[in-house]
Parts: C-alpha cells; structure tokens; sequence
C-alpha cells in the first residue's frame, strides 16, 4: 500500500470480527515495532502478544476497549533500559514510536488496530505478573474489523496545514 493512502485510510476499529490472525502476520507487525526508533537506540520495547481465551479474558478485566478484537499486544518500557535523566524518561515516547510503527504495519497487511491507554498500568502489571522494571504504556486491539465497522465521526475532522505549521 502507498503510505499516504495507508495514513489516510487507517482509522481505529471498534468492531473486530473473531477471525484468527496468522503467527506470521503478527510476527510481521512486532518487527516493524522492532524497527522504530527509540532513544538512543536503547530498544526498551517488550510486546506481550495476548491471544488465549485466559489472556484475552484478562484484558476484557483490565479495559473495556477490546472490542471483540481476537489479538492485543501490550506495549510495555522496560525503565532499565529507557533514556532517562533526573527530569525525564522516554517509557512513553519509546513505547508509543513502537505502537504507531505496529498499527501502520498492520494496516499495510490488512489488518485493523485501535489503540487505548483506557486502563490502570498497576493493574495490568498485577494481572500479566510482569516484572517491575515493565511499564506497560498501551494496548492495542489486533482483528479484521466488522462489514459495518466506519470511522469514528471526528476521524475526517482534521486541522489544515495552515492551522498546524509555524513558519519560522
């Protein structure tokens, strides 16, 4: 797919179809995670793939955003490895570079996302057992959207250039 046809096109679904995802695509998508960029390189990514009836039955108790979705992948930072200093971390900028290289791979395969932080990251860390060096950042919900899925009615509401850009 052309990328600005990509960019355009991707919207977040809320209505997924049950259908399996194969092992391959998914591999696929966490590489392209892989291949973001992160502060200085450090690649503090870890991508949990929830996908099990268990799994999923426990990001159904930790958001209501799943929507039916039969993958999510939890985006977590592990905080040994982000760049950080006495004022900043890039847990969330790190891990949201990672998320958006995810959603537009998978758009290119043709596969629907929806991306949320509607959940409590102490929680989520409770339920997954993840060690306490991980900080999941956000969850994104993996399917083939529903035939009479569509955007959101904001999702073509768009600031124009002139509105965005600062000449300088």
């Amino acid at each position: 797919m052309v990328f600005e046809e990509l960019i355009r096109n991707r919207f977040s679904v809320r209505s997924f179809k049950s259908d399996f995802i194969p092992d391959e695509l998914k591999r696929v998508i966490v590489e392209a995670g892989i291949m973001a960029p992160t502060a200085k390189n450090n690649q503090p990514e870890i991508i949990y793939i929830v996908e099990s009836e268990e799994g999923l039955n426990l990001i159904d108790s930790v958001t209501p955003c799943r929507y039916n979705a039969p993958v999510c992948m939890i985006v977590c930072c592990d905080t040994n490895k982000v760049f950080k200093n006495e004022e900043f971390s890039t847990t969330q900028i790190d891990a949201s570079i990672v998320a958006t290289h995810m959603m537009l791979e998978a758009t290119n395969l043709g596969i629907d996302s929806c991306f949320t932080l509607s959940f409590d990251p102490k929680e989520v860390k409770k339920k997954f057992e993840m060690e306490d060096n991980l900080v999941p950042v956000c969850i994104i919900d993996f399917g083939y959207r529903t035939d009479n899925c569509k955007p959101s009615p904001m999702h073509e509401s768009r600031k124009t250039y002139f509105e965005t850009a600062r000449m300088m």
